[in-house]
């Protein structure tokens, strides 16, 4: 028995397809579905403010259990995998203009439920909008059948994207790591790290580290110990590697 109020359109009248061509779920409450659907202009303007519920709460609740998905997801994907690219690559796929590009992939654009004002003023095409109801469409499988179901949806939407990220090499690697495979592979050194000054007061504190590749070193600074490591490795990969030759160390490095 669903807790949710009867909503003035049939429940079976909204998103017909939506479940099996889109999400690859049948909710047992579909009201659930609806409410994933709605604008706040609909029941506004539409709905008179009083018979349905818009996406809101679930859209809140769908951003967190998107994350954690999206995260197993990767988890499962790349078993080998440090924890910095999968952080780097879970970026990449949980923001707001991923989250729309897959909604208008999909096409759930025409099976949102919005008021008149709001329809002409292009609220349908609207990434804002079309990312908040993806959230919520995840809050409300979520709901209906649990974390399982709602990581298989995000397996099912999100995958191609995850598929083309990998294909296309669009995950950079961290400055450190590039720069230690670069010296292990060309050098066949590790860098090393050492920190050479901290200065100013604790809360706005500046760090300058120094890097040793072989017989050259370089510096960075930054805010913090590891953003100023990974500065000295930028500079030190710019100067080592990313010239023409880049096999070759410079001659004037310090």
């Amino acid at each position: 028995m669903s807790d949710h109020p009867v909503d003035p359109i049939p429940t079976a009248e909204v998103a017909p397809s939506l479940e099996g061509d889109v999400l690859g779920y049948a909710f047992t409450d579909r009201a659930l579905l609806v409410d994933a659907l709605t604008h706040a202009s609909f029941v506004n303007e539409v709905a008179g403010g009083a018979a349905t519920s818009d996406y809101e709460r679930l859209e809140f609740l769908g951003d967190a259990v998107f994350e954690l998905a999206v995260s197993e997801l990767l988890f499962r994907r790349l078993p080998t995998a440090r924890e910095g690219r999968l952080t780097q690559l879970r970026s990449k796929l949980v923001n707001a203009r991923t989250l729309a590009q897959v909604a208008t992939r999909v096409g759930i654009a025409p099976h949102i439920r919005m008021g008149r004002g709001e329809e002409r003023s292009g609220g349908r095409a609207r990434s804002s909008i079309l990312s908040d109801v993806l959230e919520a469409l995840i809050g409300a499988v979520y709901c209906d059948g649990g974390f399982g179901a709602a990581v298989d949806v995000v397996a099912r939407l999100l995958g191609p994207r995850l598929d083309e990220l990998l294909l296309r090499g669009a995950l950079v690697k961290d400055p450190k790591s590039r720069l230690q495979e670069w010296a292990q592979q060309h050098l066949a050194v590790t860098p090393t790290y050492a920190l050479l000054e901290v200065s100013g007061p604790d809360h706005d504190a500046s760090f300058s580290v120094a890097v040793q590749v072989a017989d050259y070193r370089f510096e960075g600074h930054g805010r913090a110990k590891k953003e100023a490591e990974q500065e000295a490795a930028r500079v030190a990969y710019a100067a080592l590697a990313a010239p023409p030759g880049a096999g070759d160390a410079p001659e004037d490095a310090p």
